[in-house]
C-alpha cells in the first residue's frame, strides 16, 4: 500500500488493522485513504452521496462505475468511523440503507431516462404514467442492512397497460425490462466490484415468478398463496421508489390482521418451532445471526408481536427492531428489563457482525475459527482477548436464548391439541400402550415425535391424497422399525425422513408400494445414522432403493464416467442442470457405497480407494466441463492438472471429506497464470456452491506454495523451486501423501518425478527428527493426546503417520521405493524389510493403523465418539506404536 501520511496513518490505524478489505482498497486507490482521515470525523450522509453522482447523461458502464467508486468511499469512510469508536451501530445501518436508496434510485432514473424506444408505461384504467415500485425488505425496509449484506428486493407496478412510445409494448414487459437492467446495474461485479447483490427470490413465487408483478397480481397472489412466512418477511417491506402509498393498502391487511383467531395464532406457534427446528437442524452454533441467541432470535420476538397484535396497534407496525423493543415495552408487551437486556444484546451481535464483515467485505455470520481474525475481532470489540470476548458474547446469547424460549412459552393460547394416539386408532393410554407393544424402550418420545408430525405445518398443507398415504404408512414404518436393532432410534431417523419428503407424493408412494424397499431403508437407518441423515438430506437417492443390484454391482467406474458425461452432455450450455447432474451422480455413488459398505462388502482401505476414485473422476470431469468456458482460453485441452494432498492424496477419503488440493500449469502462454487461476475459481466454485441438490466438496487450498497467501494455481516450474528452496519441513511431510488426481497427464507424471526427486534429497536426519517432533507438538496444542481420540491420541492415526512421513524423508534417498504411494500400512513393512524400523514394532503399528482406522470410520458412520473399552482390545498395538515412536524420536511427545 502506498505510504500514508503521519497523520493519516495515525488516525486509519484501528481500521487498518482490523480490515484487510480496507487496506485492498486503499491498495488501489490511495487517494481514498486521504479523503477518508480528512472526513472521518463526518457521517456520509445521503445528500453527500447523491452529490457524487453525475446528474449529466452518462452511458450504463460509467453510470456503473460511479456507483461502485461511491459504495468504496461510503464503505472507507464507515469503516473508518465505526471502528475508531465515532460510529454508532445505527448509524451504521442507516448509513448502508440509505447507500442502497441512493444506488437503486438514481439507478433506476438512470436506466428509464436511457430507454427511449418505448415511451413512458400508461395505465390501462387510470391513463397515467405508471411508475416501478422496488421494495426493499429485511433489514433495508428497516435501514438497519448489514454492511455486506444483499439487499432483498421486489418490484411492483401498479396498472397493466401499454407504452406510449412508437414501439409500444406492455406495461409488464416494459418493467421487466427495467427491472433486469436495475439489478445489472447494482450486481454486476465489475473492476471496481459490485454496489449491492440483489435477491429477489421473496417475490411472488420466488424464483419462478415473473420478475415484476402488477398491484392485481399481488394482491391475488397473496390472497390465494401467500403464507405465513411471507407475512413474516412483509412486515419489513418499504417502497424504496414509486407510490409507497397504495402498496401499503394493499400490503398492510396481509400482514396485519383485524382480528386474532385461534388457527392464525397456531400457525404462528408453529411458524415460532420451525424456525428454531431449523436452528438447530443446521446445526449453526458459531453462527450469530441464525445459532441460538443470535440475532435472528431478537428479530423474531419483535416480528411475533407485531404480527399478533399489529392489526390493533399501529405503532407495532414500524420496521426498525430497536423501535420496536422500545414500543413492545410501552404496550406492556416486554417487560423493560426485557426489553433493556434484548436491546444491548441486539447491538452487540450486530457490532459484532459488522466487525466480522469488516475482514474481508464477506457477507457471513460465522465467527472466525483463526487466531488472527479473532485477534482482531477481539481488539475491535474493545476486549483484551478472545476468551473475554467470548464470555461477553457468550453471556448475552444465554440472555437472548432465556427471553426466546420464555416468550414461546407464554404465548401459547391455543388448548393443547387432541392426543397423538388418535392418529394409531386408540385414546392417549392406548396409543402408548400399542408403541410400547412395538418394542420401542420410549413410547412416550416415540408418541411426541407422532404427534410433532401430525401437526407440523408440512402435515396440515398436504394434499388430502398425501395424508392419506402418510397415515396409511407411519404403522408400516413402526412395524419396520420395531424388527430392528435400536428400534426407537430407527423410528425417530425414519420420521426424519418422513418430516422431509411428505409434500412429494412420488416419494411417499414409493414408500407405500415397495415394501421390500421400507425394509431395506429401515436396515440402513437403524445400521448408520450418517448414512440416514445423508439419505435424509438427498431424498431423490430414494429411487436408488429400488435397483435390485444395489448390494451387487460394485462401481465400473469407466462405465459411470462414459455414463455421466452422457447426462452432462444432454445439458449443454445449462450451468445449473449440470451442477445438479454432477451432484445427483456423487450423491449416488456415495449412497450406493455406504449401503454395501453398511453390507460388509468393503474393507476400510478398499471403501477409500473407491472414494477417491469418485471425487477424482468429478475432478476430471469439471475440469473438462469449465475449460470451453474460460475467457482467453488458446487451447482445446488445458495443459494443467489437480494434485491432491492428505487423505484424498493418499486414498484415505471417508465419507465427508474434504479435498486438499494444489493446482499446477506448465505453459508458456503469456497469460497462462491468469487464465488457469480463471479455472481454479470456477473449479472451486463448482465444487463447493450449495444448489437444490446439495453440494460436491468442501475443498482446501491452503496446501499451495505459500499457502492461503500464495496464487491459486503455480506453474510447474514455480512449484518444483518452492519446494526445492522455500519449503518447510511439514510441507515436505505433506508432499509424501500427495499425487496427480485428474488434468493432464504429463503434467502429472512430471509432477510425480518432481515429489519423488524433492522426497529424496539429502537430509540432515537429526534436524528432521527435531521438526517432525516440533511439528507434533504444535498439533498436540491444538487437538491433545485424548485416550478415545483415535487420531491424535498417542500411538494413534497421527503418530504411525508422521512415523512413516519421516522415514520417507529420512531414508527414500537410499531407498527409493518409500516414495511409493502405497499407503501407510504397506510403507511400515517396507521401512521393516529394509531394516529401518524393528519388525515387532512395524507389525502391530501396522495392525494397530488398520484397526484405528476401522474404529474411526464406524464411529463416524454414528456420528458417536469412542469409549475406552472399544480401544482395550488395542492396547498392545498402541504400546508398540509409542514405542517404535520412542525408538526413532526418543521419546513421546
Amino acid at each position: 500500500m502506498t505510504e500514508l501520511t503521519p497523520d493519516t496513518a495515525r488516525l486509519l490505524a484501528p481500521a487498518l488493522a482490523h480490515s484487510r478489505y480496507l487496506e485492498r482498497l486503499f491498495t488501489r486507490h490511495p487517494e481514498l485513504a486521504e479523503e477518508t482521515a480528512t472526513q472521518i470525523e463526518t457521517p456520509f450522509l445521503k445528500d453527500e452521496m447523491l452529490a457524487r453522482l453525475p446528474t449529466a447523461a452518462c452511458s450504463d458502464e460509467e453510470f456503473k462505475v460511479h456507483l461502485r467508486r461511491l459504495r468504496q468511499a461510503v464503505m472507507a469512510r464507515l469503516i473508518a468511523r465505526e471502528l475508531t469508536g465515532r460510529c454508532t451501530f445505527d448509524e451504521a445501518g442507516r448509513t448502508v440503507s440509505e447507500l442502497a436508496d441512493v444506488a437503486t434510485a438514481t439507478a433506476l432514473k438512470q436506466i428509464i431516462q436511457s430507454e427511449t424506444r418505448y415511451g413512458q408505461p400508461i395505465g390501462e384504467d387510470s391513463q397515467t404514467v405508471q411508475e416501478l415500485i422496488v421494495v426493499g425488505m429485511g433489514k433495508l425496509g428497516g435501514y438497519e442492512l448489514n454492511v455486506s449484506s444483499d439487499i432483498d428486493l421486489i418490484f411492483v407496478y401498479p396498472e397493466t397497460g401499454e407504452t406510449s412510445g412508437p414501439q409500444k409494448i406492455e406495461n409488464h414487459d416494459y418493467f421487466t425490462r427495467i427491472g433486469r437492467r436495475l439489478i445489472q446495474m447494482i450486481d454486476d461485479p465489475t473492476e471496481e466490484g459490485f454496489v449491492f447483490r440483489v435477491d429477489m427470490r421473496l417475490r411472488p413465487f420466488g424464483d419462478s415468478g415473473p420478475l415484476v408483478c402488477s398491484f392485481a397480481a399481488l394482491e391475488n397472489y397473496l390472497l390465494t398463496q401467500g403464507r405465513e412466512w411471507e407475512r413474516y418477511a412483509w412486515i419489513k417491506g418499504r417502497a424504496m421508489t414509486g407510490d409507497e402509498k397504495g402498496l401499503m393498502e394493499l400490503i398492510t391487511p396481509f400482514v396485519y390482521r383485524k382480528y386474532l383467531d385461534y388457527g392464525a395464532f397456531q400457525s404462528m406457534r408453529e411458524l415460532h418451532a420451525q424456525i428454531r427446528r431449523e436452528v438447530i437442524r443446521r446445526d449453526r452454533a458459531d453462527n450469530i445471526k441464525l445459532g441460538p441467541g443470535g440475532i435472528r432470535e431478537v428479530e423474531f420476538i419483535c416480528q411475533v408481536f407485531q404480527l399478533i397484535r399489529g392489526g390493533r396497534v399501529r405503532a407495532l407496525r414500524q420496521r426498525n427492531t430497536r423501535t420496536i423493543l422500545a414500543e413492545l415495552v410501552d404496550q406492556g408487551s416486554l417487560p423493560h428489563q426485557a426489553a433493556a437486556e434484548l436491546d444491548a444484546a441486539y447491538v452487540f451481535l450486530r457490532n459484532l457482525e459488522h466487525r466480522i464483515m469488516y475482514l474481508d467485505d464477506a457477507q457471513t455470520q460465522m465467527l472466525p475459527t483463526n487466531e488472527d481474525d479473532r485477534a482482531r475481532i477481539a481488539v475491535s470489540m474493545d476486549f483484551a482477548d478472545w476468551p473475554q470476548f467470548l464470555a461477553a458474547l457468550d453471556a448475552h446469547r444465554a440472555i437472548v436464548t432465556r427471553h426466546f424460549e420464555q416468550i414461546f412459552d407464554t404465548s401459547r393460547e391455543a388448548p393443547a391439541p387432541s392426543p397423538a394416539g388418535a392418529w394409531l386408532d386408540g385414546d392417549d393410554d392406548e396409543g402408548l400402550q400399542q408403541l410400547a407393544a412395538q418394542g420401542l424402550a420410549d413410547p412416550r418420545e416415540a408418541r411426541r415425535r407422532i404427534q410433532a408430525l401430525k401437526n407440523s405445518t408440512r402435515y396440515l398443507q398436504m394434499s388430502e391424497r398425501c395424508r392419506q398415504r402418510l397415515d396409511s404408512l407411519l404403522p408400516h414404518l413402526l412395524h419396520t422399525a420395531a424388527a430392528l436393532p435400536a428400534p426407537d432410534a430407527t423410528f425417530a431417523r425414519l420420521l426424519d425422513l418422513i418430516e422431509a419428503i411428505g409434500r412429494r407424493e412420488s416419494y411417499l408412494a414409493l414408500l407405500a408400494e415397495h415394501p421390500k424397499t421400507l425394509e431395506r431403508l429401515g436396515e440402513i437407518y437403524s445400521a448408520s445414522s450418517w448414512v440416514s441423515g445423508y439419505l435424509t438430506r438427498h431424498p431423490i437417492l430414494l429411487d436408488e432403493l429400488l435397483d435390485p443390484r444395489l448390494l451387487e454391482q460394485l462401481p465400473d467406474w469407466p462405465a459411470l464416467a462414459a455414463r455421466l458425461r452422457r447426462e452432462l452432455a444432454e445439458h449443454a450450455g445449462d450451468t445449473e442442470a449440470r451442477m445438479d447432474v454432477l451432484r445427483i451422480f456423487q450423491h449416488s455413488q456415495i449412497f450406493r457405497l455406504a449401503v454395501q459398505d453398511i453390507a460388509g462388502l468393503w474393507t476400510v482401505e478398499k471403501l477409500s480407494d473407491q472414494i477417491s476414485l469418485l471425487a477424482d473422476l468429478i475432478l476430471q470431469v469439471v475440469i473438462e466441463q469449465l475449460w470451453p468456458e474460460i475467457p482467453g482460453r488458446h487451447r482445446e485441452t488445458p495443459l494443467y492438472a489437480a494434485i491432491g494432498y492428505g487423505k484424498l492424496g493418499g486414498k484415505e477419503l471417508g465419507y465427508a471429506s474434504d479435498l486438499d488440493l494444489v493446482f499446477l500449469y506448465e505453459d508458456d502462454h503469456p497469460d497462462a497464470g491468469e487464465i488457469y487461476a480463471r479455472l481454479t475459481r470456477r473449479i472451486s466454485t463448482w465444487l463447493t456452491t450449495h444448489t437444490s441438490t446439495g453440494m460436491l466438496y468442501d475443498i482446501d487450498l491452503r496446501l499451495r506454495p505459500n499457502g492461503a497467501s500464495g496464487l491459486l494455481v503455480s506453474s510447474l516450474e514455480a512449484f518444483e523451486q518452492y519446494q526445492r528452496k522455500s519449503a518447510w519441513a511439514w510441507e515436505h511431510q505433506a508432499l509424501t501423501r500427495a499425487r496427480f488426481c485428474a488434468g493432464n497427464e504429463e503434467i502429472g507424471r512430471k509432477f510425480e518425478a518432481i515429489r519423488q526427486s524433492i522426497l529424496r534429497q539429502p537430509r540432515d536426519t537429526a534436524k528432521l527428527r527435531a521438526e517432525v517432533v516440533s511439528m507434533r507438538q504444535r498439533m498436540l496444542e491444538t487437538h491433545p493426546a485424548k485416550e478415545t481420540d483415535v487420531k491424535h491420541c498417542h500411538g494413534g492415526l497421527v503418530d504411525i503417520e508422521f512415523i512413516v512421513q519421516y522415514l520417507i524423508l529420512a531414508h527414500s534417498g537410499e531407498y527409493p521405493e518409500l516414495t511409493a504411494n502405497t499407503g501407510t500400512i504397506a510403507l511400515l513393512a517396507t521401512a521393516a524389510q529394509r531394516g529401518l524400523i524393528p519388525a515387532d514394532l512395524a507389525e502391530k503399528s501396522r495392525n494397530a493403523y488398520r484397526e484405528l482406522r476401522h474404529l474411526q470410520h464406524i464411529s463416524r458412520l454414528n456420528d458417536g465418539t469412542l469409549d475406552a473399552e472399544r480401544l482395550a482390545p488395542l492396547a498392545g498395538e498402541l504400546e508398540a506404536a509409542r514405542g517404535l515412536w520412542g525408538v526413532l524420536f526418543g521419546e513421546l511427545v
